[in-house]
Protein backbone atom coordinates (compact mmCIF):
# COMPACT_ATOMS: atom_id res chain seq x y z
CA UNK A 1 0.00 0.00 0.00
CA UNK A 2 1.59 3.26 -1.08
CA UNK A 3 1.11 6.17 1.30
CA UNK A 4 1.26 9.95 0.75
CA UNK A 5 4.14 10.18 3.24
CA UNK A 6 7.92 10.29 3.01
CA UNK A 7 10.93 10.06 5.31
CA UNK A 8 13.66 12.57 4.46
CA UNK A 9 17.23 12.09 5.66
CA UNK A 10 19.45 15.12 6.25
CA UNK A 11 22.90 15.17 7.84
CA UNK A 12 24.07 18.22 9.79
CA UNK A 13 27.42 19.15 11.35
CA UNK A 14 26.27 20.12 14.85
CA UNK A 15 23.49 20.14 17.43
CA UNK A 16 22.69 23.83 16.89
CA UNK A 17 21.94 23.27 13.20
CA UNK A 18 19.97 20.10 13.99
CA UNK A 19 17.83 21.87 16.59
CA UNK A 20 17.18 24.91 14.39
CA UNK A 21 16.15 22.85 11.36
CA UNK A 22 14.02 20.43 13.38
CA UNK A 23 12.27 23.10 15.45
CA UNK A 24 11.38 25.22 12.42
CA UNK A 25 10.12 22.29 10.33
CA UNK A 26 7.87 21.04 13.14
CA UNK A 27 6.61 24.52 14.11
CA UNK A 28 5.73 25.37 10.49
CA UNK A 29 4.21 21.91 9.93
CA UNK A 30 6.67 20.98 7.19
CA UNK A 31 7.29 17.87 9.31
CA UNK A 32 5.25 15.98 11.87
CA UNK A 33 8.36 14.74 13.65
CA UNK A 34 12.12 15.02 13.30
CA UNK A 35 14.39 12.53 15.04
CA UNK A 36 17.89 13.84 15.76
CA UNK A 37 20.33 10.94 15.76
CA UNK A 38 23.80 11.80 17.14
CA UNK A 39 27.03 9.92 16.55
CA UNK A 40 26.85 9.50 12.77
CA UNK A 41 30.21 9.07 11.03
CA UNK A 42 30.16 9.98 7.33
CA UNK A 43 32.90 8.89 4.92
CA UNK A 44 32.95 10.43 1.43
CA UNK A 45 35.09 11.98 -1.29
CA UNK A 46 34.91 15.78 -1.50
CA UNK A 47 37.00 17.89 -3.85
CA UNK A 48 39.30 14.97 -4.63
CA UNK A 49 40.09 13.73 -1.14
CA UNK A 50 38.66 11.24 1.32
CA UNK A 51 36.81 12.95 4.17
CA UNK A 52 35.43 11.74 7.50
CA UNK A 53 32.93 13.85 9.38
CA UNK A 54 31.15 13.49 12.69
CA UNK A 55 27.55 14.45 11.98
CA UNK A 56 24.00 14.16 13.26
CA UNK A 57 21.24 12.61 11.17
CA UNK A 58 17.79 14.15 10.91
CA UNK A 59 15.02 11.66 10.17
CA UNK A 60 12.11 13.80 8.97
CA UNK A 61 8.56 12.45 8.68
CA UNK A 62 6.44 14.49 6.27
CA UNK A 63 4.01 14.45 3.37
CA UNK A 64 5.45 13.53 -0.01
CA UNK A 65 4.08 16.73 -1.54
CA UNK A 66 6.11 18.79 0.98
CA UNK A 67 9.52 17.37 0.02
CA UNK A 68 10.36 20.26 -2.34
CA UNK A 69 9.64 22.73 0.49
CA UNK A 70 11.66 20.64 2.97
CA UNK A 71 14.57 20.64 0.51
CA UNK A 72 14.31 24.42 -0.02
CA UNK A 73 14.21 25.00 3.75
CA UNK A 74 17.31 22.84 4.29
CA UNK A 75 19.21 24.54 1.43
CA UNK A 76 18.46 27.99 2.88
CA UNK A 77 19.36 27.10 6.48
CA UNK A 78 22.17 24.53 6.24
CA UNK A 79 25.82 25.60 6.48
CA UNK A 80 26.97 23.26 3.67
CA UNK A 81 26.77 24.40 0.06
CA UNK A 82 25.59 20.90 -0.96
CA UNK A 83 23.53 19.54 1.94
CA UNK A 84 22.35 15.95 1.90
CA UNK A 85 18.60 15.68 1.45
CA UNK A 86 17.35 12.21 0.51
CA UNK A 87 13.65 11.33 0.37
CA UNK A 88 12.39 7.77 0.86
CA UNK A 89 8.74 6.95 0.20
CA UNK A 90 6.86 5.30 3.05
CA UNK A 91 5.26 2.30 1.37
CA UNK A 92 3.42 1.05 4.43
CA UNK A 93 3.28 1.54 8.18
CA UNK A 94 1.12 1.62 11.27
CA UNK A 95 -2.05 3.40 10.09
CA UNK A 96 -2.71 5.42 13.29
CA UNK A 97 0.86 6.78 13.19
CA UNK A 98 0.60 7.67 9.51
CA UNK A 99 -2.74 9.37 10.19
CA UNK A 100 -0.99 11.41 12.89
CA UNK A 101 1.74 12.43 10.41
CA UNK A 102 -1.01 13.64 8.08
CA UNK A 103 -2.76 15.56 10.85
CA UNK A 104 0.47 17.27 12.01
CA UNK A 105 1.65 18.43 8.57
CA UNK A 106 0.16 21.04 6.28
CA UNK A 107 -0.57 20.71 2.60
CA UNK A 108 1.95 21.96 0.06
CA UNK A 109 1.87 25.60 -0.94
CA UNK A 110 1.05 26.41 -4.56
CA UNK A 111 4.12 26.30 -6.78
CA UNK A 112 4.10 29.42 -9.01
CA UNK A 113 6.32 27.57 -11.50
CA UNK A 114 3.55 25.00 -12.04
CA UNK A 115 0.57 27.27 -11.64
CA UNK A 116 -1.07 25.18 -8.91
CA UNK A 117 -0.49 23.30 -5.66
CA UNK A 118 2.03 20.53 -5.07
Amino acid sequence: MATPYTVALVTVPDQKTADALADCMVKTRLAACVNIVPGVQSVYFWEGKLERSAELLLVIKTRTDLIAEVCDHVKKNHPAKTPEVIALAIEDGYAPYLDWVGARTRYARPDPRRGRGG
